[in-house]
């Protein structure tokens, strides 16, 4: 039992994010099927509503349960939004890329390609968020 407490303070944030990456990822699904299959708007079109939705939900998740990020001022805080959403629009253009090789090139499903294109996402949303967006504040809230 104590190894599996060290383990789990070890990989905490790690264990959040995949919580929270499932979870923005069922929202980017949710409203990429509602916008592509149910509205009938164009894959592409569905695809960048659905990425505005999910990166809105991750922002605000992210940010309180997995690099617990503390701002100090306004100023601060906005900075670290507009970095997330930069950052993630790098995603953004994978994920449309994705996208238009399997649905349009490789003419597959479009919600099996999807999936695919979530997994790609969501680890190199990790990575991004890790390495540009919240390591200075986590940085400056341990000291």
């Amino acid at each position: 039992m104590k190894r599996l407490a060290q383990l789990y303070a070890q990989y905490k944030d790690v264990i959040a994010y995949l919580v929270f990456g499932g979870l923005t990822t069922l929202v980017n699904l949710v409203v990429f099927f509602m916008t592509a299959s149910l509205w009938h708007w164009n894959y592409q079109i569905g695809t960048a509503v659905a990425w505005f939705v999910s990166v809105l939900f991750a922002y605000l998740t992210n940010r309180v349960w997995v690099f617990h990020s503390h701002f100090t001022t306004l100023r601060a805080l906005g900075r670290e939004i507009v970095s997330f959403f930069s950052v993630r629009a790098l995603t953004l253009v994978m994920d449309e890329g994705i996208m238009w090789i399997g649905v349009s090139l490789l003419m597959q499903n479009e919600m099996l390609t999807k999936l695919v294109d979530q997994v790609v996402v969501v680890l190199a949303n990790y990575f991004f968020s890790k390495w540009f967006v919240f390591r200075k504040t986590k940085a400056a809230a341990k000291n």
